[in-house]
């Protein structure tokens, strides 16, 4: 997958990365940042995502589409489609032209929509990445807990960044007996969960 990384795609990379930069000093506020994942997340779940069982592959939370690109070399791989969604439209419209410039147009569906709002929708999922407003994400892992296959993952991000905030919600992972989870320390901190 690495080894094979388009020249368009890493060029999108490197100026989203530019982008992220910019925007954690400059005061843009918060909701317009992208507020994206360091490319060795994106190297660990595209592994992990191509590792998952056969079924659905979904990310809450597209922002510029930065880890939609590194979960697309996954997809492609797998032979799957990703499925991401997105409640902003400044970030729709951005997410679109990275998919567009990438070219993975024709294997990433962009839903401009509230996950939770849709998520019963999708069964047999196989792997999700949620990457959303902290304050949806108990609402979400309970609606693809529910529909994870065998062996599915959940990953949940900013699980050290916001360690506080997210402290209810680790717990409720680690203590729910459908699933085994840890803490993986990779970038800002990702919760692993795997559907036993």
């Amino acid at each position: 997958m690495f080894h094979k990384i388009p020249p368009q795609m890493l060029k999108r990379m490197q100026e989203l990365e530019t982008l992220d930069t910019v925007d954690r000093v400059d005061g843009i506020p918060h909701l317009q940042r992208l507020r994206q994942i360091p490319p060795e997340t994106g190297k660990f779940l595209a592994l992990m995502c191509a590792s998952a069982p056969a079924g659905k592959v979904i990310e809450i939370g597209a922002s510029a589409g930065y880890s939609a690109m590194w979960l697309s070399l996954a997809c492609q791989t797998r032979g799957d489609r990703l499925v991401t969604f997105e409640v902003l439209p400044e970030k729709v419209e951005l997410a679109n032209e990275t998919f567009r410039l990438a070219g993975v147009d024709t294997i990433v569906d962009l839903v401009h929509k509230d996950a939770r709002l849709a998520l019963n929708e999708y069964n047999q999922v196989a792997f999700c990445f949620l990457d959303a407003e902290k304050e949806v994400y108990q609402d979400c892992y309970d609606k693809i807990i529910s529909n994870l296959v065998r062996g599915g993952l959940l990953i949940a991000d900013n699980i050290i960044s916001h360690k506080e905030q997210l402290a209810p919600f680790v717990s409720h992972a680690v203590n729910d007996h459908r699933i085994d989870a840890v803490v993986i320390p990779i970038g800002k901190g990702e919760l692993v969960c795997r559907k036993t």
